[in-house]
């Protein structure tokens, strides 16, 4: 008998998980609930926790080092840079610009929202602590994050001044801004003498994306006991409660497809009309129909390359050597639709639980999200990966990314259509430039 996919196995979990929720919230069975299923899911966010440092600053040194000589690739290196980063800040500023007008973290009951706010202040105060939105009935009024300094104090937290305590303290933007320096130092260094550390981050690519993947096989019993019991968490004794966060799940989803479709029907198109105007949209999109749909079932860009790769070159026309050259490093460094849905979410949970994001918090989403998806893994879900610490570097637990868990599956295939899509465009726009 053929074995059922994961993703569907992960979505069977989550609805158990729901279900679970709602009769142990009927039935009496929170404490049993929290203290011998929760744990499991806290497990499995430490996991990830785990491999997130190390996973990123590997593949950003990778990918950045992967460009080769600098000096060779001239002007089409630096171009393919700037389109692919240029796509990413357009679709994190998309995600932004509509989570704060369609404020879905405020659509949930006032009351749910104090309680959620009363377990953040909690775990402000012990930041050890699980961080499971508690029951508490005190209310509050909205926080705001300390803002920074001063307007040039992002840039100056980029940088480390100890890189081991970068590591230790999950500093992501510190870890990223020393893994990109590395990357370049080894293109300016002969190749042959970076050779040993190329293999070994090759290396550690493989078996860190390994690690997730082992991490993803126990993804469905995990996620059972994540959603089992933080939803339970939140519905404590009343499952009428359940009802309230459906519906905040759905005006969620709908910002996150929103977003989705305005980066894939606007920011493309205009990127094509621009630099291709000989190509036209409905040819592009045609042609780039079968790595959609690929992309679509498998949620994974690396995956969806080989067929990619093919869609470019035989459909759209494209060079075989810029082909070869920009769809490989998209995989790894071009995650439009990952990074658009990491500003909704952190904000959205932010709304959530009554925190009020500043101007320059914001920015920072916008930063941290636009170099995270450098190092998202190319592989199904591999964006909660980068999320949490994107939500680590505004100084937002962690643990709440438990609650858009259950609806994260389907909307990580729409996530993984974007990601394909804008690789292909940058890649025939790029193909204008090659001789």
């Amino acid at each position: 008998m053929k074995r059922l996919a994961l993703h569907w196995q992960i979505t069977i979990a989550l609805v158990l998980g729901f279900v679970w929720a709602y009769v142990a919230s009927s039935m009496g069975w929170m404490d049993v609930t929290l203290q011998w299923i929760d744990p499991f899911g806290t497990v499995f966010l430490r996991l990830l926790k785990m491999i997130a440092v190390p996973l990123v600053a590997v593949s950003v040194m990778r990918g950045v080092a992967s460009l080769g000589d600098i000096r060779q690739l001239g002007q089409l290196g630096v171009r393919t840079l700037l389109l692919y980063l240029g796509t990413t800040i357009a679709a994190v500023s998309i995600g932004l610009l509509l989570v704060n007008v369609m404020q879905p973290g405020t659509r949930a009951d006032l009351a749910q929202r104090e309680r959620n706010h009363a377990a953040y202040e909690s775990w402000r105060a012990n930041p050890d602590s699980p961080g499971s939105p508690g029951n508490s009935q005190t209310t509050a009024a909205p926080a705001t994050i300390p803002d920074t300094e001063g307007p040039l104090q992002p840039m100056i937290d980029m940088i480390p001044d100890n890189v081991v305590g970068a590591f230790s303290e999950a500093a992501m933007l510190q870890i990223i801004a020393f893994a990109i320096l590395v990357g370049v130092a080894m293109i300016l260094v002969p190749a042959e003498r970076t050779k040993p550390i190329t293999d070994l981050l090759m290396a550690l690519d493989g078996i860190f994306l390994k690690i997730v993947e082992l991490i993803m096989r126990g993804a469905p019993f995990f996620v059972f006991c994540l959603v089992a019991g933080k939803v339970g968490g939140l519905a404590g004794d009343d499952p009428s409660r359940l009802l309230g966060m459906f519906e905040t799940l759905g005006w969620y989803s709908a910002t996150v497809v929103l977003g989705l479709v305005l980066i894939i029907g606007v920011v493309y198109p205009v990127l094509i009309k621009i630099v291709r105007p000989d190509v036209s949209i409905r040819s592009f999109f045609t042609a780039m129909a079968p790595a959609q749909t690929l992309a679509f079932s498998s949620s994974s860009s690396a995956a969806t390359l080989p067929v990619t790769l093919e869609c470019v070159r035989d459909r759209l026309g494209v060079q075989q050597r810029t082909a070869g050259f920009v769809l490989p490093i998209g995989a790894t460094i071009n995650m439009d639709g990952t990074s658009m849905y990491q500003a909704v979410v952190v904000v959205f949970l932010a709304q959530f639980h009554m925190i009020d994001l500043s101007l320059t918090q914001q920015l920072t989403i916008v930063l941290t999200a636009t170099l995270a998806s450098i190092g998202a893994a190319a592989v199904p879900s591999g964006g909660l990966v980068t999320l949490i610490l994107v939500m680590q570097s505004v100084g937002l637990n962690p643990a709440w990314i438990s609650f858009v868990v259950p609806v994260d599956r389907l909307l990580d295939m729409g996530r993984t259509v974007v990601n394909v899509t804008g690789d292909a465009a940058v890649c025939a726009a790029v193909d204008r430039w090659v001789e």
